[in-house]
């Protein structure tokens, strides 16, 4: 049953729709689990992928299904509405399906975004529990990497106290020698803290710490969460946990985890969050949660671990990448995909009519101002122009060899005549396309969706990645910068070009993913070029090492690891009644 979602807010939509969410143990009936496969925690339960794993590793997988977007205007396209809607839409096919979502950072959830638990009718619950820190993973995320900055900053004063023979003598340990101009990491907040982006520890005695520059980033960019994200298991996720570079010594040597003997107790902190969380959507199909990397910096995907579990427990497995396909996709594409050795059967490129006018050259939103009537009246001349971004998106996926259907997510606003032109533009770029009304009627708002998927799942494709693992660094993002972004080079500071060179000479380097560091905004580097922008070179000005995650991540522009909070946050809104314990304001 739809809600009516004109006349209730998401929040009071999930609380209706609580009332009747299957408990652990009727879910574990549901979907067919054993005992020991089912870890309860409170009306939420999280799932041991392994034993579920071992014991349906002969059960064929399910239909792998990816959600992706346009380049993002600040009118919002709703890939996480379009996902839970299709689930939703699938379930009322009669299909077995589930999927899979990143987890939400404190940061955006208390800032100006929201929650990203879906809209209206799809709508992933319970809410307040998804918004709130869920099962605690992001806190043992931000533990295990705090822990690190601990025993790297206590390091460096017991070194500095202490000659080598007494620093072997009093702790056992060896001299590392870090260099504080050089330290890599950072610690970490899930809050926008824009005040904390630079800072200096260490003030006072010899007793109170090394003094130097630091810094904060929010706790989603942690390279920990990073390795989550891309962990096939707890021994998997071990090793890497030892091997992030947390600064470099004096000789330019790294000094990793390992070094400082911390990774162990990391993975100890971080042991639970192994396993995804069971979520459902307001219509009552299961979907994971599990895992919450930066898009920016990182792979922006749910877990490995999550895809593998849903692709064996139902038939139709729905997943979802952050950003717009330049970024989110090409991640998916070529270093998810890679790493997990899935296969994706369909490829969904979430659109609205709205973004589309802004492309083609509609007026600057304000956030706080009514919207241009261009935005809200048709206008099919922006429409025309604005799809211009999403044949190129269209393109893209199409040189992975997968099917791309093209899901109008429509708006109250739109007219059928801008809907067309949008789905007309699409077909012809090769594209199934669909509109789906999913916020307003959930399920039934998305069965042509549902249907366009399970057509395009049918079909089958010739899946293949962009390039080759030999591939060099730089010759990578040359062909990355060309066939995804669509600029005519790349031009690479000296110091970048230079540590570039290097890490290609490095046998140790070269099974690394790229992944690439740039706005989400524009398929450019620069967030004000909409559309499809032309006649631009890619800048890259420095090299990232992610050791643990094994990502080289190439920098286009600078990119922020900690968000700031905006003049008008959410946290303004949100509210708790001291009588019920309930809450309200999280979207």
């Amino acid at each position: 049953m739809a809600y009516d979602a004109t006349k209730m807010a998401d929040w009071q939509i999930s609380e209706e729709a609580e009332k009747k969410m299957p408990m652990p143990e009727e879910w574990r009936e549901k979907l067919g689990l054993e005992k020991d496969e089912m870890l309860p925690m409170g009306r939420l339960s999280k799932l041991d992928f392994l034993n579920i794993i071992n014991r349906l590793q002969k059960k064929p997988d399910g239909k792998y299904i990816e959600i992706t977007a346009i380049t993002p205007t600040p009118l919002g396209e709703g890939k996480s509405t379009t996902s839970l809607g299709l689930i939703e839409g699938l379930g009322a096919r009669g299909k077995s399906v589930g999927g899979a979502l990143r987890q939400p950072s404190g940061g955006p959830t208390m800032n100006v975004k929201g929650t990203a638990a879906g809209g209206g009718n799809a709508l992933l619950i319970p809410m307040t529990e998804f918004s709130l820190g869920l099962t605690g993973d992001i806190n043992d995320i931000m533990n295990a990497h705090n822990l690190a900055m601990v025993a790297m900053t206590s390091r460096m004063q017991h070194e500095r106290n202490y000659n080598d023979e007494q620093l072997k003598r009093l702790t056992g340990m060896r001299r590392l020698g870090i260099d504080p101009t050089r330290v890599e990491m950072g610690w970490v907040i899930d809050f926008c803290a824009q005040a904390l982006r630079n800072i200096i520890i260490g003030m006072g005695g010899r007793t109170d710490g090394y003094m130097m520059q630091s810094k904060f980033g929010i706790a989603v960019g942690s390279e920990c969460m990073a390795i989550l994200a891309v962990a096939k298991d707890l021994a998997d996720l071990k090793e890497r946990l030892n091997n992030i570079t947390v600064a470099f010594d004096k000789s330019g040597k790294p000094v990793t985890t390992g070094d400082l003997e911390v990774g162990n107790a990391m993975a100890a902190f971080m042991r639970n969050t192994i396993n995804p969380t069971l979520m459902s959507t307001a219509e009552y199909q299961p979907c994971l949660v599990h895992a919450g990397p930066f898009a920016n910096i990182a792979v922006g995907q749910s877990s490995i671990i999550a895809d593998r579990v849903g692709l064996k427990l139902w038939d139709y497995h729905v997943t979802e990448s952050g950003f717009a396909a330049d970024i989110g996709f090409e991640k998916f594409w070529n270093v998810k995909c890679r790493y997990s050795g899935l296969k994706p059967h369909v490829s969904v490129l979430t659109t609205t009519v709205r973004a589309l006018k802004m492309h083609g050259g509609g007026p600057k939103v304000v956030a706080g101002k009514a919207l241009d009537d261009a935005y809200t009246k048709e206008n099919i001349g922006l429409v025309e122009k604005g799809c211009e971004n999403m044949v190129h998106l269209i393109g893209v996926i199409r040189k992975a060899g997968i099917n791309p259907v093209v899901c109008i997510n429509r708006f109250y606003t739109d007219t059928d005549a801008e809907c067309a032109v949008i789905r007309k533009a699409a077909e012809k770029a090769g594209a199934r396309c669909a509109v789906s009304e999913h916020w307003l009627k959930g399920g039934q708002g998305a069965l042509e969706l549902a249907d366009a998927v399970i057509d395009a799942c049918n079909e089958g494709n010739d899946f293949k990645f962009l390039y080759p693992l030999e591939m060099k660094l730089r010759d990578r993002v040359a062909l990355i910068a060309k066939e995804i972004y669509g600029a005519d080079g790349v031009d690479w500071a000296a110091d970048a070009n230079a540590k570039a060179e290097m890490l290609e000479k490095d046998p140790k380097y070269a099974d690394f993913a790229t992944m690439m560091v740039k706005t989400h905004l524009s398929l450019s580097h620069d967030p004000v070029k909409k559309g499809v922008p032309k006649g631009w070179r890619l800048p890259i000005r420095d090299v990232l090492i992610y050791s643990g995650a094994k990502f080289l991540c190439p920098c286009a522009g600078t990119i922020s690891l900690m968000p700031g909070t905006a003049s008008n946050p959410a946290f303004r809104r949100i509210d708790v009644d001291p009588k019920t314990g309930k809450v309200s304001g999280l979207f």
